[in-house]
Order: structure tokens, then sequence, then C-alpha cells
């Protein structure tokens, strides 16, 4: 059988220190006209939506802001965003922030194109149209949301988390500014990071990998994780800021082209019944999914350890593997990241719940992927152990 494989990604993705300056020049080879920019509000007390607009004005950019997004990307802000896009005849969108802003620029461009509401395109290539020019600016070292075709937006009514996947979510050009992290404060780093780290170990053990995705992930993990504490030991250590940020971007293209599997299936369904952040309850079932799997895709859990710790020559593979499972876990305890009992999750409500997750779990897809497959028995005593 021969080899086949695909690889979508931005049109240009440009990582450079202080590039968030260049946004202004860079703009005008996209589109003419007025620019939407979709943040939220922290971006202005930070300074760095002041960056971003001194970036336009230089370059006699008009442009509008909208700053009304949480950190959870409701579809209520698509709608919001959209109004405002229309109203005041804009040509192109320019995401600012973490995964919430861009993940709601990422619907509010493709509905400029496409009519109705955007619950109307949920699921897998749903989306008929590209829609406006987007630029992405991450803040966070985490998402990968910037390089990625897909996109969360929850229902404000039902608190149902939408997945949207689409080569037309896909930014036309991602700038990734490590230094937009310096004001990133530790247990928000920390929550992103592991998401980051999640995101390419899923996208290398997944059944949808592939040789470019391979590569990618492995040197995603290898950045992440060697980084990861250095940040949170000193926020100001900007290389390894870099190498985080690098390593999240890579994680991002590695899972948008392979697929995330069995941790991101069960994570979804905590964020939307438990209001748990997304990183912090991917840091809770990570380490106990890859227990679970590890010994389904033996050599490939090896290789992350080896990635992780270089040295392995001495370790037969079943070790090597359980070792993986091993630094994750010491990994998640080091960066201080709350369990899910923790955060104040009273178990009682989490073995109610836990049935409706599960089911929630394997609709997504997601698990599929994964190298052991779970039966809704088996992932709801992933959840309970998560615990």
């Amino acid at each position: 059988m021969s080899i086949t494989w695909q690889l979508k990604l931005p049109k240009k993705i440009i990582f450079e220190s202080n590039s968030i300056e260049k946004t202004g020049g860079i703009l005008k080879d996209l589109f003419d006209g007025r620019a939407l920019v979709i943040t939220d509000r922290v971006m202005k007390e930070t300074g760095i939506l002041n960056k971003l607009e001194s970036s336009l004005k230089g370059r006699s950019v008009s442009f509008e802001v909208f700053d009304g997004v949480s950190s959870e990307p409701y579809d209520t802000y698509v709608k919001e965003g959209l109004k405002i896009f229309n109203e005041k005849d804009c040509r192109g969108i320019i995401a600012l922030g973490g995964g919430s802003p861009i993940d709601t620029a990422k619907a509010v461009s493709v509905m400029t194109s496409n009519p109705g509401k955007i619950s109307d395109y949920m699921g897998l290539d749903n989306i008929r149209k590209k829609g406006a020019p987007l630029i992405a600016i991450p803040t966070t070292g985490g998402t990968g949301s910037e390089v990625t075709s897909a996109t969360i937006i929850t229902d404000e009514f039902t608190n149902v988390k939408m997945l949207f996947i689409s080569e037309h979510l896909i930014p036309d050009l991602a700038i990734v500014d490590p230094t937009l992290t310096l004001s990133c404060p530790p247990h928000l780093t920390t929550a992103v990071g592991i998401d980051a780290l999640t995101h390419a170990i899923e996208a290398y053990v997944s059944k949808k990998a592939n040789l470019v995705t391979d590569l990618v992930a492995l040197k995603a993990i290898r950045l992440i994780y060697r980084n990861i504490k250095k940040v949170y030991k000193n926020g100001n250590d900007l290389k390894a800021r870099e190498k985080v940020m690098m390593g999240a971007t890579l994680a991002g293209m590695a899972f948008s082209n392979s697929s995330v599997a069995l941790v991101h299936g069960m994570s979804r369904p905590i964020g939307a019944n438990l209001h748990v952040p997304h990183g912090v309850s991917n840091a809770a079932l990570l380490k106990v999914v890859m227990d679970f799997s590890y010994t389904s895709s033996t050599m490939r859990y090896a290789n992350i350890a080896e990635v992780m710790r270089e040295d392995i020559s001495q370790i037969n593979k079943e070790d090597a593997a359980r070792m993986a499972v091993e630094l994750v876990s010491e990994l998640i305890h080091d960066l201080d990241i709350p369990s899910l009992r923790k955060l104040g999750i009273k178990k009682d409500r989490l073995k109610e719940l836990a049935p409706f997750m599960a089911k929630a779990a394997i609709e997504s897809g997601s698990p599929n992927n994964n190298p052991r497959i779970a039966t809704e028995d088996e992932i709801i005593k992933l959840y309970l152990k998560a615990y």
C-alpha cells in the first residue's frame, strides 16, 4: 500500500518576537479596507491591544474593536461580532488573544459567507464557503488555534460545546509573537502548556497520524516538556517561552492534520458540564488515559519518553513506554495544576454525570483515534480515576 498524507495549514506563519508590530503592513497583503479586531478585555488591560492598534494606525489601517469575548467562546459573541463586521463594512478580521477570541473570530469569519447561524454547520466539513480573510495572533502558548482547522463554540442556552472542523476555519495568516505571552500568569501558562502537550501527544499516538505529523508532534513534545517548568518558575524567561510557544504552534499543526484522541473526547464534556478550564481538564485526564493506552502502542509511547529524557537505550520498550506516563504525571504535579477534586468538584456529582459524559465523549468521534479503544464503562472508570 502506498503512503498518503495531507497537510493543511495557514498560507503563512510568522514566528518572531515583536512581530505584532508588523501587523499593519502584513495585513495589506491580505485585504484592503476596515479590519475587525476580535479580542477580550484582558488584552486591553495588559497593553497588548495597544501594540496592535499602534501598528494598524501606523499603516493607516482603519479598524473596529470587539472586545466582548470572555474565557468561553459563546455563540452570542459570534452573532455580535458578525453584526459589527457587517454594520461597519469590514473586509477582514484580526483575532487577538487566547483560544476563545481566536475560536470566535474563526466562526465570525465563516459566517460572513455562509447563511443561517453557526450551529447549522456543526461537525466535520459542513461549512460550504470560505469566509472573510483572517489573521490570528495568539497570546498564550497553548491552544494552537492559530494554525488549526477546528473551532469550538459554546451554545450559551444549552451550554453544549459545539465542534466545527473545516479547512475554511484555518486562518489565512498566523502571527506568533512569543513576547505576547510574557503577561500570561503562571496558572494560565501551565494550563495552556499542558493543553499543547496533550495536543502533541494525542497527535502522535492517533490512528490518523502520518509521517509529517509524527515529526512535528515529537518536536512539539520535546520543546514543551523541557521548557514549561522553566516558564512556570520564571515567567520572564523569554527563551523558554519562545520554545513553549513554538511547541504549541507545532502541536496545533500536528493535531489539526492527524486529530486528537481519547483525552480530548473526554475533556470537552467536563468543560461543558462542570465548567473546568480546558487545559486543566486535559491535565486531569492525560496521565490516566496514557496509563490506559500505552500498552496498545508501546513503541510510540517509548518514543515519547525518549524525546522527553533522551537516553533510554538501556531500558526495554515496555518500561520506556511506562516511563512516558510517569514523566507526564510528574510534570503535572510539579506544575501544581489542580485535580478535579482540588477544584472543588463533588465526587457524587462526577459519578452522576459520568455516564452522560462518556456517551458524549464517544459521540465526538475523537476516542476512535486512540491506540486503545475505550468502552463507555471504561470511560466512566477513567473519569472517576482522574478525580
